[in-house]
């Protein structure tokens, strides 16, 4: 059984924290995912480190602990966080994350994440930067995905967050 440190997952390749994620033996528990996620947001804050990230599965990674651990608003405050960070930008490079995590389901899980946790602050204010990194821009891609952002709830649920 190895369970990594903080120092280790900040360390380890793209790949091998992708597998670390997908295995629920090795992230026993909400604490040691969220400290993965918390990794995950260090390393790509503001794009860096995105693409190699997102080649090396990490979009799915986070969805997966989103799905596993929806009681857990810091497990869903962090993964809102790495979303955040990964799509960061204001370039092709970040375009394309979004929309690869577009296309592998994150605009819902975000949304859940805000209905889950309507009273959590740090949930609402992480998810609320992913929506935004989601759908920025003055593309068309950008406006599909603030549509289909406020067809899965995020409209109601942002307001509800300004409350």
């Amino acid at each position: 059984f190895f369970e990594p440190s903080e120092a280790e997952l900040l360390c380890m390749s793209w790949p091998v924290l992708v597998a670390l994620m997908h295995d629920p033996a090795t992230l026993r528990g909400v604490a040691r995912a969220a400290l993965a996620l918390q990794a995950v947001d260090d390393r790509t804050q503001d794009g860096r480190e995105g693409d190699a990230a997102v080649a090396a599965g990490i979009l799915s990674a986070i969805l997966d602990l989103l799905s596993a651990h929806a009681a857990s608003a810091a497990v869903q405050e962090h993964a809102c966080w790495a979303l955040s960070s990964i799509t960061a930008g204001a370039d092709a490079q970040s375009d394309a994350r979004a929309q690869a995590a577009a296309d592998a389901g994150a605009l819902a899980q975000i949304v859940a994440a805000m209905c889950a946790h309507a009273i959590n602050p740090a949930v609402q204010e992480q998810a609320c930067h992913a929506l935004v990194n989601l759908a920025h821009g003055n593309d068309a891609q950008c406006d599909v995905h603030a549509q289909a952002a406020a067809d899965a709830g995020a409209l109601t649920q942002i307001v509800a967050a300004m409350r």
